[in-house]
């Protein structure tokens, strides 16, 4: 049997960080199970290639029918290999409000206020900028400003400073409200996944990749070890430790259930011995619900799927093979905003994604024209939802109902959203393009029509494994998994509330404070 102090389950941005923290002073001999590959081809490393992934690289998960949503399936695209959903994403780093970390703390995340991640956050960072109050400049994490910005992301900010929105060139800095660009985790014209970072080679780290994690061991409430299959053969490795288990949102919920850690109602419907009733386990899915705005423009100021398939496409992509540079370092979303759709709200409720091309169902719709588009989405939803188990078959994907617009005041909000976004949409300089509007609206009720057709997620699910210092709490305040020691879960399942932004950098902080909480407990 093969051993090892902790192992970690999932590498990515949450499981990297944690295995990175916890292996780099040599104490403890660290092995991490990835169900993907190594992420080491062009389509990780160039950051245009967003729209290039392949079921190597995503899961390509989908959700239940959404009753709010006319009866769709969305889509739920998720990182596989080495960096998790940080090698697919748009590579934004976004770390949220301050009120956000303020308010898990006031429902019972005792330790988790702003002024306890802050430091968290500049240590795993290595800004371009240097390091200031807010930022680091020794971390991992590789952040730095976008080397190429398509002229019409500066006209969507200059139209939003016509509207007395104030420019904001740090999100991440003293206020997050305002338009500006995004910061994105690159170095050099590449992208820098949490695996890049933080999973050093190293005598004492072992990385196993494309094994399938069964459940986990454990006995008399006492973990001990983690059974997977690779090349078709099931083996078990021992923890003696501890586990630590980062498989995303919808993966670790799905081992905890798999593992007999869940609702127990659920598990007993499937024929699995109930061994820690956590009802809670899989329940308080939140995500950021998304509606896209989509217009059409002249000429190639904008980028199109006839630009990508011409000549002068492939010119793009051998300008970034050749120096690192060009439109294929872009991270198509490259402006944004953060709005409050109420002055008295104690942090921006709307979120804004600026994009140099038409985005249709998530880029998978061949769409020729050349344009721009621009999402917006409602920072902090009120529906629910869950996760739960499709099958015993762990390599099936889980049964996932987002529950969208099932709160009415989540439509709402993002009607208020839209109406925002188009007002800046309609001014100039960005009105100047001429850009013609593939889904116009006059009213309300043509509004919430085409919300109900065309919204979806913009990628940010979390809360399946919510923590607090409730007893229905799935973990405690430093990640351990109640009922089970020695069990740890390091990722974005434990938020107890979706932030206001891009979840991709508080999950790296998740991974960082788990690995401290770890180190604590093992001395």
């Amino acid at each position: 049997m093969e051993e090892a102090d902790i192992v970690v389950i999932g590498a990515g941005s949450g499981g990297s960080a944690a295995a990175g923290r916890l292996s780099e002073d040599g104490k403890y001999s660290v092995a991490v199970i990835e169900a993907g590959g190594r992420n080491t081809g062009f389509r990780t490393l160039m950051p245009g290639a967003i729209a290039m992934q392949t079921p190597a690289t995503n899961w390509g998960f989908e959700t239940v029918p959404q009753p709010g949503l006319n009866g769709r399936r969305g889509y739920q695209p998720r990182g596989r290999g080495l960096g998790g959903s940080s090698a697919i994403n748009a590579m934004l780093y976004i770390r949220g409000h301050p009120w956000d970390y303020d308010h898990w703390a006031a429902l019972g995340c005792t330790g988790w206020a702003w002024e306890d991640v802050l430091p968290v956050f500049r240590r795993s960072e290595a800004n371009a900028r240097g390091a200031d109050a807010f930022h680091g400049a020794d971390g991992p994490l590789h952040v730095s400003d976008q080397s190429f910005v398509n002229p019409g992301t500066r006209a969507f900010i200059d139209a939003a400073a016509s509207l007395q929105i104030p420019r904001n060139d740090d999100f991440n800095g003293p206020r997050q409200e305002g338009v500006g660009l995004y910061q994105v985790t690159q170095r050099g014209g590449e992208r820098w996944t949490a695996a890049r970072g933080y999973l050093a080679e190293r005598p004492n780290l072992e990385v196993i990749c494309e094994a399938t994690v069964e459940r986990i061991l454990f006995e008399e409430g006492r973990i001990w070890g983690v059974a997977y299959t690779r090349d078709g053969t099931t083996r078990m490795i021992r923890a003696r430790r501890a586990v630590v288990l980062a498989g995303g949102v919808f993966g670790t919920a799905q081992t905890l259930m798999l593992s007999g850690i869940g609702p127990g109602a659920h598990l007993a419907e499937l024929g699995l011995p109930v061994r820690v009733a956590r009802d809670e386990v899989g329940g308080n899915l939140q995500d950021h619900l998304d509606y896209v705005a989509a217009f059409e423009t002249r000429g190639r100021a904008f980028l199109g799927r006839s630009l990508m398939g011409s000549l002068s496409g492939l010119g793009a992509m051998w300008r970034w093979f050749r120096s690192r540079s060009g439109v294929m370092t872009s991270p198509f979303a490259e402006g944004g905003a953060f709005l409050r759709s109420d002055p008295s709200l104690p942090a921006p409720d709307i979120q804004l994604h600026f994009l140099i091309a038409i985005v249709e169902d998530h880029g998978r719709a061949k769409v020729t024209a050349h344009g721009y588009s621009c999402h917006a989405c409602v920072l902090r939803p009120e529906s629910r939802g869950t996760v739960r188990l499709k099958s015993l078959d762990p390599r099936a994907a889980p049964l996932i109902d987002p529950r969208f617009l099932s709160d009415p005041r989540d439509l709402a909000a993002l009607m208020h959203g839209t109406r925002m976004m188009y007002r800046i949409l309609e001014q100039a300089p960005l009105a100047d393009y001429g850009g013609k509007d593939r889904y116009p609206f006059d009213d309300d009720e043509t509004l919430e029509r085409l919300i109900r057709a065309r919204a979806d997620t913009i990628y940010h699910p979390v809360g399946t494994a919510r923590m607090g210092s409730d007893a229905d709490a799935v973990c405690d305040p430093h990640l351990r998994v109640r009922g089970v020691e020695g069990l740890y879960v390091a990722d974005a399942s434990v938020m107890p509330r979706l932030i206001g932004g891009n979840t991709n950098a508080p999950s790296i902080m998740i991974g960082e404070r788990c690995a401290d909480f770890v180190r604590a407990d093992l001395r």
